[in-house]
């Protein structure tokens, strides 16, 4: 299958990344690689550092990224160990990075992925297909609490108990190896779930499993507080999620960075000496205008919000 992905409200990335001649950007999830040729051309002089831990994607941005040549290094590596990639260059600050949160729509839909319950598939849902358990490996062993805490945590399902009874009950006998198996059965056991209806009910069950296969949150959390360290004074860090989850994540760590003093309120002169170590460019979460949403119907659940490193 081609590797096909619209890059992501990319005039507000490049407006708030402000690329310049002679700088150093990351960009931390390549996906089909539109935002990092995006900086290449907007300037002409700088250099890109481009991270997935998908290999196709990585296959995909290099010929994306063919007119540049000398220009950009790619690595099969996830962004929250960018300062890595970074040690092996000697390159001790970053003008710019860049992160598009999820799972991209070349994965979504690529059927032998398991990403999707709009195909029968292996259930595996992993980005990187080297490494790590799959979704099918989760579902079949991890104990009820375990899978309840999954579903209602990363899915805010509400039928979460019901949904990991279910899964325990059917692996007795029939372990789960393909999505269609799985989505079959959400749609039998969470109420209204034959009914048609605007939203799947195995929607918020997949898209569970996708984010503890990946341990996507965790990775948000790591790699967001190390790419403000990676920044220079000045460097931007432009973020984009499409689950409220991370844009929650993201939200309070920019918030958490950009305070300043930190005493009790009952202190009246300031004795921490904290000072803030960014400042928040985007006073709300940016949204994607209408035409582009009406181009590209899954940009409708982005929002980026970006910050700026302080001395």
């Amino acid at each position: 299958m081609l590797f096909e992905h619209q890059s992501v409200m990319p005039r507000e990335v490049i407006d708030l990344l402000q690329p310049v001649n002679g700088g150093i950007y990351l960009d931390g999830t390549l996906g089909g690689a539109g935002h990092s040729r995006l900086i290449l051309d907007t300037a002409p002089q700088a250099r890109l550092i481009g991270i997935d831990r998908d290999r196709s994607a990585l296959a995909k941005a290099q010929e994306v990224l063919a007119g540049h040549e000398g220009r950009f290094s790619l690595h099969h590596q996830t962004f929250d160990r960018a300062g890595e990639v970074l040690q092996e260059f000697g390159i001790d600050g970053l003008d710019g990075m860049l992160l598009d949160l999820g799972v991209s729509s070349h994965q979504l839909d690529t059927a032998e992925r398991g990403f999707s319950f709009r195909f029968d598939a292996p259930l595996d849902m992993r980005m990187d297909c080297s490494a790590g358990p799959t979704a099918a490996d989760l579902v079949n062993e991890l104990p009820e609490d375990e899978l309840v805490r999954i579903f209602f945590q990363y899915g805010e399902e509400r039928f979460s108990r019901r949904v990991a009874r279910a899964i325990l009950k059917r692996r007795e006998t029939q372990p789960f190896t393909r999505t269609g198996e799985l989505a079959e059965l959400l749609r039998a056991v969470i109420p209204g779930g034959r009914k048609p209806s605007r939203i799947d009910p195995a929607t918020r069950v997949f898209q569970a499993i996708r984010i503890a296969v990946n341990q996507e949150l965790d990775q948000v959390e790591q790699g967001v507080k190390r790419g403000i360290e990676l920044l220079k004074p000045g460097g931007r860090l432009v973020v984009i999620s499409f689950h409220s989850l991370e844009d929650r994540i993201v939200k309070h760590i920019f918030r958490e960075q950009a305070r300043g003093c930190i005493c009790p309120p009952r202190i009246l002169i300031c004795q921490c000496n904290n000072q803030p170590a960014v400042e928040i460019l985007t006073r709300k979460g940016l949204k994607p205008q209408a035409d582009e949403i009406e181009v590209n119907p899954r940009s409708r659940s982005a929002v980026l919000r970006a910050i700026s490193r302080i001395g």
